[in-house]
């Protein structure tokens, strides 16, 4: 059997719960979390311009690899966008899962940007498909430490379903390796997300497809290595050593692979970007997860690493900004 090591799932389970109790105090997500912190007012969905679906920001995301094969071609106009579906299904990695939202070592998928019950955290299937139960209209195939080699097969099976649109959310897995050149080649993720939108596509030619950007790596570890506990938690947890190991070490080394690893994430959302523009039913966010000023109030108070209950809603209220807005009538 091949064992694979899942860098960002926390799998060291003894090792991870005696670091939270010793650093961390552990409490689970509140059911009262309080409104967007003060700060991020320019950073929000209402106060920044939508980016046109499908096509990367200025300022980042254009170029990287995995482009040669579609160069000098134009991306298919966007048919008949859908900004109201009635099912939903969610594919990509532990963020989608709630993984550390409410609980140490467990997901959370009520806790979910993408198909989550809970109310305070307003998911993009609460918002989109509205009141009542979502049990039949929303289906969680993400996985915990999956990356995107793993896509196509929850694509597979998110098929299988038929929903109007799919989530994905994939990548911080593939850069967070145990060093740099471990990440995940440019190549390799552009075969594999490929494959996973085929997949999809094969399995269910009319649904719509959300793709979002990867997060910014380099911005976790800028709010997180400010405080003692935070890398602490990333050292003995062996949280993303790419980016996150020896958190404290400011050396012109330690700034080279810091910048490699970013490079390699906005090589990564390059690919998103240009794979998503040649499906017309794919939309991808234009780099707003990417871009997003989080902070530490939007991390797990169990790792700091993967969203709270307030960056899993800023993921569903960034979403949904996407996903309603119609092209077709110019907004």
């Amino acid at each position: 059997m091949h064992l694979r090591r899942r860098p960002v799932t926390l799998t060291l389970a003894a090792t991870a719960t005696t670091v939270a109790a010793a650093l961390l105090g552990g409490t689970a997500c509140s059911s009262s979390t309080s409104s967007s912190p003060s700060g991020f007012a320019d950073s929000s969905p209402s106060s920044r311009a939508p980016a046109a679906p499908g096509s990367p920001e200025d300022g980042g995301e254009s170029g990287g690899g995995g482009s040669a094969a579609r160069e000098g071609q134009a991306a298919p106009a966007e048919q008949d966008w859908d900004t109201s579906p009635s099912s939903l299904a969610a594919i990509g990695d532990s963020i989608t899962r709630g993984f550390d939202t409410c609980s140490l070592l467990a997901d959370c998928p009520e806790a979910s940007w993408a198909t989550g019950t809970d109310a305070e955290v307003e998911s993009l299937a609460r918002q989109l498909l509205g009141g009542g139960s979502l049990a039949g209209r929303t289906w969680n195939l993400a996985e915990s430490g999956a990356r995107v080699e793993d896509l196509a097969d929850q694509a597979r099976r998110a098929a299988e379903h038929e929903p109007q649109l799919v989530t994905v959310l994939i990548g911080a897995n593939d850069a967070c390796a145990r060093d740099v050149a471990s990440m995940t080649s440019v190549a390799a993720f552009e075969d594999a997300f490929t494959e996973a939108v085929t997949a999809l596509r094969e399995g269910a030619p009319e649904t719509q497809i959300y793709v979002s950007s990867v997060p910014d790596l380099m911005r976790l570890w800028q709010e997180g290595s400010r405080s003692s506990t935070a890398r602490a938690v990333w050292q003995l947890a062996s949280l993303c050593p790419s980016m996150l190991g020896d958190a404290a070490d400011d050396s012109a080394a330690a700034t080279t692979r810091r910048e490699a690893v970013r490079e390699r994430v906005r090589e990564y959302n390059a690919v998103l970007a240009e794979v998503c523009a040649d499906d017309p039913l794919c939309r991808y966010d234009g780099g707003a997860v990417f871009d997003y000023d989080f902070t530490t109030e939007h991390l797990s108070s169990w790792d700091w690493f993967h969203p709270g209950e307030e960056g899993q809603r800023q993921l569903a209220a960034l979403a949904y900004e996407q996903v309603v807005t119609d092209v077709t009538a110019g907004d």
